[in-house]
């Protein structure tokens, strides 16, 4: 898990949380992460990487989870996002719940999360 503070945000505020969830977590062959709104201004979204080692931001493939959808970034393969988009429609409820902070710590999301 880690955090980060928005950009826009004054110095000392509070930083949202951004999880990184390894292959073993999910089932998938990719480190995806999921995150909180904490003021951006898009809907949910997960990205994804096959390592989680990232040079740049650019590095993760962004993909929305409600009209699931590649938004930005490299893509996966087309069996990939087929896995993703199973993950994903699989575990909504709970990715849209930590995205809005009624799922408010890592640990919980976890549990809530189903395996693919």
């Amino acid at each position: 898990m880690d955090s980060f503070a928005h950009p826009e945000e004054a110095q000392g505020q509070a930083a949202y949380e951004v999880a990184n969830l390894r292959p073993e977590t999910t089932g998938l062959p990719f480190v995806v992460w999921i995150s909180q709104q904490a003021g951006a201004r898009h809907d949910v979204q997960v990205k994804v990487a096959h390592s989680p080692k990232l040079r740049e931001a650019s590095d993760l493939g962004t993909y929305a989870v409600r009209s699931f959808r590649h938004v930005e970034g490299p893509r996966l393969s087309s069996d990939e996002e087929k896995l993703l988009r199973r993950w994903v429609e699989l575990n909504q409820q709970a990715l849209v719940d930590f995205w809005d902070a009624r799922i408010e710590y890592t640990e919980d999301v976890l549990k809530a999360l189903t395996r693919i």
